[in-house]
């Protein structure tokens, strides 16, 4: 473990029914009724694929942008007063960054929105290399995201631990090489289908300390 990446929606702050119910809105609007399971397992990664993925090509991209970018700022409106890090996770920061240990954040979430939790909650100093949606050309499962937050923090991607909520996240670690730690704020232990890199789910940072990740 000489580098840790963490995603941030649902890893490193609760607000994965937040999108969801904000997806929900959007896309009723947009003509389309999904259910919230239904939303929970299809939509997922960056946004204007979901968009392309679920209606094809009836939004040119710049119209996928703009849609996109109307659903988070209902979602950053929604989420402000709720605005937190998972129990234990402050302590955790402080306790890697006297360890002088490297981070990142490797999210697919929109710039704006890792912005506004990461200097909402003042914690940017943390992370060497911050990389988001447009960091990249292929969304999770796709592994660029936490191979560049690696190169980032100069350590190699298969010496990252990395901390995830969510299957496809969980599979771009694999795909990776890296190892990786769940978070169940989202997702349910089942439907991680054994993934041979997950070592550990956790509720929330409570008690995680830099010795426990090393016995893994």
């Amino acid at each position: 473990m000489k580098g840790i990446i963490f995603d941030m929606d649902g890893t490193m702050v609760d607000n994965m029914m937040t999108h969801h119910r904000a997806w929900q809105r959007k896309l009723a609007a947009l003509g389309l009724e999904m259910p919230l399971e239904e939303i929970k397992e299809k939509v997922h990664g960056v946004n204007v694929e979901i968009l392309e993925r679920l209606f094809g090509n009836r939004f040119t991209p710049a119209e996928r942008k703009h849609i996109s970018q109307e659903k988070e700022a209902e979602y950053r409106k929604i989420f402000r007063s709720e605005l937190r890090l998972l129990n234990g996770l402050p302590e955790f920061l402080e306790e890697l960054a006297e360890a002088r240990i490297p981070l990142a954040v490797g999210s697919a979430a929109p710039p704006e929105n890792v912005d506004f939790v990461l200097d909402e909650l003042g914690i940017r100093h943390y992370f060497k290399a911050v990389l988001h949606a447009e960091s990249v050309t292929k969304g999770k499962p796709d592994p660029e995201i936490f191979e560049k937050a690696a190169a980032g923090i100069g350590v190699p991607v298969q010496d990252c631990l990395i901390f995830e909520d969510s299957p496809t996240g969980a599979e771009a670690a694999r795909r990776a090489g890296s190892s990786t730690i769940i978070l169940t704020t989202t997702h349910e232990k089942s439907e991680f289908g054994g993934l041979p890199n997950v070592k550990r789910f956790i509720a929330d940072f409570s008690g995680v300390t830099i010795d426990g990740m090393r016995e893994l």
